[in-house]
Parts: structure tokens; C-alpha cells; sequence
């Protein structure tokens, strides 16, 4: 596929209301339902072998090297199924969404997310505790999904993510400090993450070339 018909095809799909939006959206969804079957599967998994063994073995450990590699691996791990539960829901939805603006994007979105959560969380967190769970990626989506519709003058992308914080007010406290169990770091890095995402793979617009005009005298 050409560049120009790449580009023709994303701004199709991005635009609010036409086939292929729709199409883009379905895909998206779809791809995120399947995700969700494997998070489960890990957490059966972890449960199988005694539960908590994964969590330690791929969770963020702040300030400890053996605990770095939970940069990649703790999104995908959970403490219980409640946790689970809690996550599922809001990553299809903020997932969905997201991922409908181009395959590409998401995934270094994604790994941008990630990098900016997970490496603050590993600098900044409690070295006594172990952080694992979704819930830094979704904040992560939020953010990316708010900032998008502000640097791609996007009111669908910034509607939805307005929709979406009104479904999970309630969650939103979760980026604040806190003496629950909870990781408000990686919630509120995460969020930093999706805004640094939406920034550096924003879809530029795409300007009609100037015609040379000639007039015969």
C-alpha cells in the first residue's frame, strides 16, 4: 500500500460516522475482548502454582535490580481476581478506543506507557512492596485518548475519553497519594505516559498542495 492511500485510509478511519471507522472500531474491539482471556489464563496460572509466585517473580520491585524487569512484565499480572475484575472492564474500553486510532500507534503507545509507568514506579515507589496490574496501561489510554483529541483537534477522541472518565469518576482519585494498597504513582505516571504518547505519534494533517495558477494575458 502507498503512503498516500495509508494516509486516506487512516483519516477514513478516523472519521467519525463512515464505514470504516465503524470496521476500525469492531476490529478494535475484538482485539481487545481476546486480550482479556489471557489475563485470566495468567492469573489461573498464577493461582495454580501458588498465588502471589508470579506476582514476585514479575512485578515491579522498586529500587531493586531483579524487580526492573516487572517494567514489562506486571501489566499483565494481578493480585487476585477481584483486581482482575477491577481492570478488565476499563482496559476494553479505553483499549478499544484507542487502539481504533491505527494498530501502529497503539503498540508504541502502549510501550511508551509502559516505559513512563513502570520506570517511575521502579524510581519512585516503595521499595517494601511489589506492583503488578492493568491499571497504569488504562490510566495510560485516558491519558493518550484526552491528549489525542487536544493535539489532533479530535473532539471524537476527547468526547470519548470525557464519557469514559464520567463511567470511572470514582477511579480517578486513584492518581492522588493514598494509604490504601494501591499504586498511585503508576496510575498518575501512566496517565503522564498516554500524554506523552498522543504528543509524539500524533496524526499530522495532511495539507492539499498548492496549485501553481497561470494566467494568459
Amino acid at each position: 500500500m502507498s503512503y498516500g492511500a495509508a494516509e486516506a485510509r487512516a483519516e477514513a478511519e478516523a472519521k467519525f460516522g463512515t464505514d470504516a471507522f465503524y470496521a476500525s472500531l469492531g476490529r478494535a474491539f475484538v482485539t481487545m475482548c481476546a486480550v482479556i482471556p489471557v489475563l485470566f489464563l495468567i492469573e489461573a496460572i498464577d493461582v495454580g502454582i501458588g498465588a502471589g509466585q508470579l506476582d514476585v517473580a514479575g512485578g515491579i520491585i522498586p529500587h531493586r535490580v531483579d524487580g526492573l524487569d516487572g517494567v514489562l512484565f506486571s501489566p499483565f499480572l494481578h493480585a487476585g481476581w477481584d483486581h482482575l475484575y477491577g481492570n478488565a472492564v476499563p482496559l476494553i474500553l479505553v483499549g478499544t478506543f484507542a487502539l481504533a486510532g491505527g494498530t501502529k500507534r497503539f503498540i508504541w503507545s502502549t510501550f511508551v506507557i509502559m516505559l513512563v509507568s513502570g520506570l517511575g514506579v521502579w524510581f519512585v515507589g516503595d521499595p517494601n512492596s511489589v506492583v503488578v496490574g492493568a491499571s497504569g496501561v488504562i490510566f495510560g489510554y485516558l491519558g493518550l485518548l484526552v491528549m489525542r483529541g487536544l493535539v489532533e483537534r479530535s473532539w471524537w477522541n476527547f468526547g470519548v475519553a470525557a464519557f469514559i472518565g464520567l463511567l470511572y469518576w470514582y477511579q480517578l482519585y486513584n492518581i492522588l497519594p493514598t494509604d490504601q494498597p494501591v499504586s498511585w504513582q503508576g496510575h498518575l505516571l501512566g496517565l503522564l505516559g498516554g500524554v506523552i504518547a498522543a504528543i509524539l505519534f500524533r496524526r499530522k494533517r495532511v495539507r492539499p498542495a498548492k496549485l501553481d495558477t497561470t494566467f494568459n494575458l
